[in-house]
């Protein structure tokens, strides 16, 4: 009997708009945020092989456009989670697309096989604001209940989400150098039933107890807050640093405080750990999460997570997503590659014996 030709579920927009009406927004960060947190405590380097971001820069002649990237994370023996990713600052006014555009490719270990496609917008923004509420529930202090954004870009609308899960938040003080972009942004995030206020950066700093930094500061133009008048306990996110030069806070800053990496191979390179020596770095979030009894002192000193974005996150909000896909039947399968016919013939294709070449794609089971 012929096995079945191997095909690839694609997830579209319209698939993930089914899943959250179906989980619940809330429901999923929440369940994002749990999953994040045992993938941390659970990390096994012999199971788990994380790549650094690596990729090219993106110009057009002299001036630079942004960085076309890749992220990959194998589970040996399960799968390969990918995710290739654009981000271009000048996205948002000259082409009306978002700083980050990215999909996600799964692919089977053991056969190479892609198994899954998806958008990677929606994806990257729930695990970016994840990570920063995994950090700062071990980190902040749990009496925490002013947050402080600066920047309020899309990332912004995650990072408040995210943080809203696990703190009682009391009031949002929020800042942009585009007084429009911090108006807009009390709209965006009016689901959430919050009391968020646009406000002058030093009035930011002095009254926060969680500050994220989530801008497009270009290299070498940083610090992005001064780090004077912060509370002695004040824990930052700094999420905003993706590239070698870019840095958002200031070095006497991260000297005073615990400096927190998710991937420290990447956030020597990229992240706000560059200004540091090794010598000056901390544990990196999975240790935190690991020992939380280790680092319980730090609650009321100042910490900063240094967030470059890991690949580890990638997979776990991938699988998540993938999950409840199944579940509820969402998707359309498709023959992507020239599969079936003879193995050894590589004009199968040609010859019409690869599977998919007179197939019309058809929706996920149950759909």
């Amino acid at each position: 009997m012929t096995p079945p030709v191997p095909r690839t579920l694609l997830i579209s927009p319209t698939d993930l708009r089914a899943i959250v009406a179906g989980v619940g927004l809330h429901a999923l960060m929440d369940e994002l945020i749990q999953s994040l947190t045992v993938a941390l405590r659970e990390l096994d380097d012999a199971l788990t092989q994380v790549h650094k971001r690596e990729g090219f820069s993106l110009s057009d002649g002299a001036l630079p456009l942004g960085a076309l990237e890749w992220m990959p994370v194998l589970r040996r023996g399960e799968t390969l989670t990918m995710k290739v990713a654009g981000s271009c600052p000048a996205n948002v006014l000259e082409a009306g697309l978002p700083t980050l555009i990215a999909t996600h490719s799964v692919y089977d270990a053991r056969t190479g096989h892609l198994m899954a496609v998806m958008d990677g917008v929606f994806a990257t923004a729930l695990r970016t604001g994840a990570a920063s509420a995994v950090a700062s529930r071990c980190l902040a202090s749990p009496d925490s209940t002013v947050l402080g954004l600066v920047g309020c870009g899309a990332q912004a609308v995650t990072q408040l989400h995210a943080l809203s899960r696990v703190f009682r938040l009391e009031q949002v003080l929020v800042h942009d150098l585009d007084p429009d972009a911090a108006r807009s942004f009390v709209r965006r995030v009016a689901f959430l039933g919050l009391d968020v206020r646009p406000t002058l950066l030093a009035d930011l700093e002095a009254r926060a107890d969680i500050l994220c930094t989530a801008t497009t500061v270009t290299a070498g133009s940083g610090p992005v807050i001064s780090g004077h008048a912060l509370k002695p306990h004040a824990h930052i996110n700094a999420v905003g640093a993706d590239r070698p030069g870019k840095t958002e806070l200031p070095l006497a800053l991260l000297r005073r405080s615990l400096v927190c990496p998710d991937f420290p191979s990447q956030a020597r390179l990229e992240g706000e750990c560059q200004q540091l020596h090794p010598d000056q770095i901390g544990p990196d979030l999975a240790t935190v999460v690991q020992q939380p009894e280790e680092f319980q002192g730090w609650r009321l000193r100042n910490t900063v997570f240094d967030s470059t974005g890991h690949a580890l996150e990638d997979q776990v909000v991938t699988r998540m997503l993938l999950e409840h896909a199944r579940r509820m039947g969402l998707g359309t399968w498709v023959a992507l590659e020239g599969l079936g016919g003879d193995p050894l013939d590589p004009y199968a294709l040609v010859h019409g014996d690869a599977a998919g070449l007179t197939e019309t794609p058809r929706r996920a089971a149950g759909s």
